[in-house]
């Protein structure tokens, strides 16, 4: 692995990839399919390659935040449907119909608009009607169904709008990832709101080819739930979403973070480390300096608090972290040297550094840890234990 620079990196496998997206498929209920949701540059793997890796297992449906992000996998091979989960300008009509997007409508009044802009282009948008359930983000208000059938009668007026094709209605649980009778009485909750609009609808002779609620969590727990298509996330990375449902299907990790040590010396006790002089050698120490920081992604609230492994042992990152580095107390790792690789989370050998501590110690998510891995990390794709592709944001290939 000498043909990029080899200072921080990520590594991505797509054997996992594929081995995930597959595992999920054979867990559906009879008649469901799997939307791959790639958002976010595939939750921080890098969207293209991953996008490709999981059309070659059989996704027939990909989820994306925007219009950029469809014609970012698009451009890079996807011949799948496509669906913007969010907002797009209604003025992108054209674009949509031209690559084949179908779009998510959060609104009456945003359909109209998105009706009028098909029109004067001559072209038809496929799309996707959101109903919110609970989730108070987007989507037609039903978290009432003796208050909100106002929710309905605008799903009759959108079906009927010139210039748009209704392929799909879908809502979104809050908290289907939640233990506990409260997350799931709320879910279930949610699903009976939404069951409750799709009959309404059937009583006015409408029914959607595509009806979906099931993100990760719904994935693994409702199995009733999953209808016609559901949306994995993060599960299609080797994550659980929360870690109580860890195991619930036999999923693979796809990213490890990577770094190497830049030099090793030796400080006296009593020295000094880092900005701030927040930690203080009570022995003679060895220090490892890695060029990683929170630049990277790696955040400055890990200072004196997490480990990184090294040559299978755990290293503890004393100081606070900088920028571009941070330092690494290696006094009990007698072969750490210079040019030696770091795992900041993933596996060394035997031992595993899993991103959920990385996460919690950061105050957050693992979610949010994968997709805030910097664009000057780059991704290194391997399948079968080869390198079969990089992807470099600072300096793209041509």
């Amino acid at each position: 692995m000498n043909d990029f620079l080899k200072r921080t990196w990520a590594e991505i496998d797509l054997d996992a990839i594929r081995h995930n997206f597959r595992t999920i498929e054979d867990s559906l209920s009879p008649g469901s399919r799997a939307m791959a949701v790639v958002k976010a540059d595939a939750y921080g793997h890098g969207a293209g390659y991953v996008s490709r890796a999981l059309q070659e297992a059989g996704a027939s449906w990909f989820g994306v935040s925007n219009l950029d992000e469809a014609m970012q996998i698009r451009n890079a091979g996807i011949v799948e449907p496509i669906l913007i989960l969010a907002y797009t300008p209604p003025e992108e009509a054209a674009r949509l119909a031209a690559f084949s997007v179908s779009q998510a409508v959060l609104t009456q009044e945003y359909a109209v608009r998105l009706s009028e802009e098909a029109v004067k282009a001559g072209v038809r948008v496929r799309i996707h009607v959101k109903i919110d359930t609970g989730m108070s983000r987007v989507g037609l208000l039903y978290q009432d169904a003796s208050a909100d059938d106002g929710a309905v009668d605008a799903v009759e007026r959108i079906v009927r709008l010139p210039g748009l094709e209704a392929e799909g209605i879908f809502t979104h649980f809050a908290s289907a990832d939640e233990d506990g009778e409260d997350g799931d009485g709320f879910t279930r909750r949610q699903f009976t709101l939404f069951m409750d609009v799709l009959e309404k609808l059937e009583r006015r002779g409408i029914r959607f080819p595509l009806r979906h609620c099931c993100n990760s969590a719904g994935v693994l727990r409702y199995p009733e739930m999953h209808l016609d298509m559901v949306r994995p996330g993060i599960i299609l990375y080797g994550l659980a979403p929360d870690a109580w449902m860890g195991g619930m299907l036999p999923l693979k990790p796809a990213m490890e973070l990577k770094t190497v040590i830049s030099m090793v010396k030796t400080v006296p006790s009593g020295a000094k480390v880092s900005y701030g002089r927040r930690f203080t050698a009570e022995r003679p120490t060895r220090l490892a300096t890695v060029p990683i920081g929170y630049a990277d992604g790696y955040a400055r609230c890990l200072s004196n608090r997490a480990d990184m492994l090294v040559n299978g042992c755990r290293a503890r990152v004393v100081g606070r972290v900088c920028m571009d580095q941070c330092m690494l107390d290696v006094t009990d790792i007698p072969d750490a040297r210079e040019g030696m690789t770091v795992t900041v989370f993933g596996r060394d050998g035997g031992v595993l550094l899993p991103v959920e501590e990385f996460a919690g110690l950061s105050g957050t998510i693992h979610y949010e840890t994968i997709c805030l891995i910097g664009k000057r990390v780059p991704r290194i794709f391997l399948s079968e234990g080869r390198t079969v592709g990089r992807l470099n944001y600072i300096v793209p290939e041509r």
